[in-house]
């Protein structure tokens, strides 16, 4: 179908233009060892992102998936947080495109490839494969101290601040993103 190539299209250029991006977080190391600075163990994941300024787009993401309930619930979760910085390097019209209503299931499908069941901290990320909340895979390999990502496409992107610590998981911002290897 043509929507359906679209939003395929649409879904390849979203995850290869997180993935390019090398986005940044004030204050950001970029290693993955020390604790997050950037909320507070009483906020919930989506909370802390809505107050971190990085990560506006995310929250913009999320909330068009429907995901913030699920997001703040119980979890525990471990979310690979892409920055502003990896959205803005998208294909213009991508993310647009990806926010509207219509497009709700492939965008929560893009964006629940970032989550992880499960509060892991850097230091407890073990190398290897890892399964997401959508059911597919990712691999994540540890060198020097850096936790690195890589995708069923052998994209990669690196932690660059770790242990943000949520009331309902674990956040590590991220200089790009995951593809799902499996877009619908």
């Amino acid at each position: 179908m043509k929507i359906r190539k679209g939003l395929s299209t649409a879904s390849a250029a979203l995850a290869l233009g997180l993935l390019g991006a090398a986005g940044g977080v004030a204050g950001a190391s970029s290693t993955a060892s020390g604790a997050g600075t950037m909320g507070t163990s009483s906020e919930n994941v989506v909370q802390i992102a809505e107050h971190t300024p990085q990560l506006s787009t995310l929250v913009a993401a999320i909330k068009a998936a429907g995901l913030v309930h699920t997001l703040e619930g119980t979890g525990p979760f471990t979310v690979f947080a892409p920055t502003n910085r990896a959205f803005a390097a998208l294909p213009k019209g991508t993310l647009k495109t990806l926010l509207k209503p219509a497009n709700k299931a492939e965008l929560a499908s893009i964006l629940t490839y970032h989550v992880v069941s499960g509060a892991q901290t850097s230091s407890q990320i073990q190398p290897g494969a890892v399964k997401t909340v959508n059911g597919a895979s990712f691999t994540v390999s540890t060198t020097g101290g850096k936790v690195t990502i890589t995708d069923g496409k052998d994209r990669t992107a690196q932690v660059v601040k770790a242990n943000i610590t949520a009331s309902n998981g674990v956040i590590h911002v991220i200089n790009g993103a995951r593809s799902n290897p499996c877009p619908s």
